[in-house]
This record gives structure tokens, C-alpha cells and sequence, in this order.
């Protein structure tokens, strides 16, 4: 039974507003670059200690960050776990790379026999077999309760923005779908997806995860984690590179210390009805950030001073680069002409020439 109590005061003890991140990394044959379900062999050769867990698709592993004072401390674990993941997969003839979904796979594939996983499999058929995607979660600490319900009532709004400016999966199944992401509307097929609703009370929060049956399958686009205390952003597309997953961890960090801070002051954050919030979450996954940069420009203006405090002016200058450029998913798309093989071959090449580049911790 999820206690409202324990619920609150997750979120009012003391801390500060951290980040933490996550993100799925999907296993591919070396040679011919089709899913690879190898997920339980490579986490096995990987051994104990990795930050590493299998995830529900037998193709994928996800990596998690410790929580950390800055973006470029989070991201510097997602290396080391994408490195640990690349090494152990090479010795089972596979390779690793950050792909929101598969450009040519089928897209329905095998899932761990975990008896969570087993049960959802039972309860959804092939909506769950379908769910070959891989997503950066943001993770921001946000302290006391009532605070923490306000900005994520607020942040509602915000989702469409960071959908749009992580957009980077166009092709599926062999073929340019013509959105900036197809993962959303993949998603979609199981329940409690896209934008969540808002959260009057944390009473009315535990009565909703109660309901679920299984309050990990509060599967929204975010939520108030019911463990970490964090709210978890959950609308972003993978990166195939760090800088670019950086770019993303640092808007959503500003943009969660931008409107904690508009509540410390007094300001009662705004609620927006959540068909707006839906037609801009469809120009997102059609479009990226094409379209939306007179919106975009002055969320980065309002966040700027933020990312100063929280360490990641770098980090933001290189999404605010991101919306000019048209989102990581139109140089994809340019880049591979229509080929969704060639769009494979050039994400798996940048993922591993950055894990080339990338400095190792000692």
C-alpha cells in the first residue's frame, strides 16, 4: 500500500536539488546491426559494482547515474556505464549505442522473464513486445512537499519543450515516418503515457498509484518518484552523444530551478489544461523544434541565470545550439538520406568514437 505519509516525506527531508540520470542503451549485432537480445549475457559478463540493470526488452540495458551537484557529474557516469556496456558486449559479438528506437529492426522483440516484466507482457500482449525504446530520464531533487507538487504541476507545461529539443528518432521500421519521434506514439500503446495529470495533493497522489496496482507502472512522462524524492522527467529521447544528452539534463535542470524558485517567491505557478499541453506535445514529436523556437528562445532566456547556479552554462549553450541546428534528429536525418541503415550505421559509429574520446576515470 503506497502511505501518503512516506510519500511526503520523501520529499521533505533536507537536501539539495541534485540531478541524477538515466538512460537506456540498446545491444546490437556487430555485424549486422539488428537488435541484439543479449541484455541478461552482457549484464552477467559485466559482474558487480556496474550501474547497470536490465530494463524490460532483452535488447537493452539501462545505466543510471549517481545523484550529483552538476549535469557534467551525472553525464560522466552515463560514460562509464555505456563504456562498461560496450566492452562486455564486444565479447559477445554485439555492440552498444543510444537509439531511441531501432531505424530498421522489427519492432517487436523479445522481453526479459522477469516476473514484473512476465506480468505486463500477461497484461498487454504485443503493446508490450513493442516497447523496443530507450529514453534519457532527468532526475531533480526538489525539497519540501508542497514545493515539490507545485513545480511539478508547473513543469506539466514544460514537457513538449524538452520533447522537442531531444527529438531525434524519425526512422522505424526501415522507413522515415516523417515525425522528429516516433517514440511517443510507440509508447502510447501501453497506458498512463504522454502528459500526466495534475496532482492536487500528495492524498490524491498515493490514491492514484494505489490504483495502478503496481505504482512503478505510473508510466507518465513524469512523475514525482515515490522513492528518490526527485521529480523525474521522462519525455526526452536518448542521446547517441553525451554532449547532447548534457545539453538536454542541463534545460531540464534550470528549467526545475527556474520555477522552484518563481514558488519560493511567492508565485503561484501557473496550471495549463492538458489538451494545450497535448497539441504542442504533437508539434513536438512532429517537428522538434522547428516551429517552436520564438517559445524555446525565451525559456532560455528565463533559465539562463539558473544554469549559472546550477553549473551547466556550457551544457546550455550547447542545447540552445541544439533548437537552431533543428533538434539532434534533423542532422540525423540529413545525414542518412532516407536510409535507415545508414542512420544506424552513423549512430553506432558516434557512439563509440565518443567512448574513444571520452576521458577514463581512474
Amino acid at each position: 500500500m503506497t502511505d501518503v505519509h512516506t510519500l511526503r516525506s520523501r520529499f521533505d527531508e533536507p537536501a539539495p536539488m541534485t540531478v541524477g540520470l538515466e538512460e537506456e542503451v540498446m545491444l546490437l549485432d556487430a555485424e549486422t546491426l539488428d537488435l541484439a537480445p543479449l541484455g541478461p549475457d552482457v549484464l552477467a559478463a559485466l559482474g558487480p559494482g556496474a550501474r547497470v540493470k536490465l530494463e524490460m526488452p532483452m535488447a537493452q540495458l539501462e545505466v543510471a547515474s549517481a545523484p550529483a551537484a552538476t549535469v557534467s557529474e551525472a553525464v560522466a557516469d552515463l560514460v562509464e556505464g555505456r563504456r562498461a556496456i560496450a566492452e562486455a558486449a564486444a565479447g559477445l559479438g554485439a555492440r552498444a549505442v543510444c537509439l531511441p528506437v531501432h531505424p530498421f529492426a522489427d519492432g517487436e522483440g523479445p522481453l526479459n522473464d522477469a516476473p514484473r516484466y512476465a506480468a505486463i507482457e500477461h497484461a498487454h500482449g504485443m503493446a508490450a513486445r513493442r516497447q523496443l525504446l530507450s529514453a534519457l530520464h532527468v532526475h531533480v531533487c526538489v525539497r519540501g512537499a508542497d514545493r515539490a507538487l507545485a513545480v511539478y504541476n508547473a513543469l506539466r507545461s514544460h514537457l513538449p519543450d524538452l520533447a522537442a529539443l531531444a527529438a531525434c528518432a524519425p526512422y522505424y521500421e526501415g522507413r522515415d515516418t516523417g515525425l522528429a519521434s516516433v517514440r511517443p506514439l510507440l509508447a502510447a500503446l501501453l497506458p498512463r503515457q504522454g502528459i500526466p495529470p495534475v496532482l492536487s495533493s500528495w492524498e490524491v497522489y498515493a490514491e492514484e498509484l494505489e490504483g495502478t496496482g503496481d505504482p512503478a507502472a505510473w508510466w507518465w512522462e513524469m512523475r514525482p518518484h515515490r522513492l528518490h524524492g526527485t521529480i523525474e522527467l521522462r519525455a526526452a529521447d536518448v542521446q547517441a552523444a553525451p554532449d547532447d544528452a548534457a545539453a538536454i539534463a542541463a534545460f531540464a535542470h534550470a528549467l526545475v530551478a527556474w520555477l522552484a524558485a518563481r514558488h519560493d517567491a511567492g508565485e503561484t505557478l501557473p496550471l495549463e489544461e492538458t489538451w494545450r499541453i497535448d497539441e504542442r506535445r504533437w508539434a513536438a514529436l512532429r517537428h522538434g523544434p522547428v516551429g517552436s523556437e520564438e517559445r524555446l528562445t525565451g525559456i532560455f532566456d528565463e533559465i539562463a541565470p539558473f544554469a549559472v547556479e546550477m553549473g551547466c552554462v556550457d551544457e546550455l549553450a550547447r542545447a540552445r545550439s541544439l533548437m537552431g541546428a533543428g533538434g539532434p534528429g534533423a542532422a540525423l536525418r540529413a545525414d542518412a538520406q532516407g536510409d535507415a541503415r545508414r542512420a544506424t550505421e552513423r549512430l553506432a559509429e558516434r557512439f563509440a568514437e565518443d567512448l574513444r574520446r571520452a576521458p577514463t576515470r581512474a
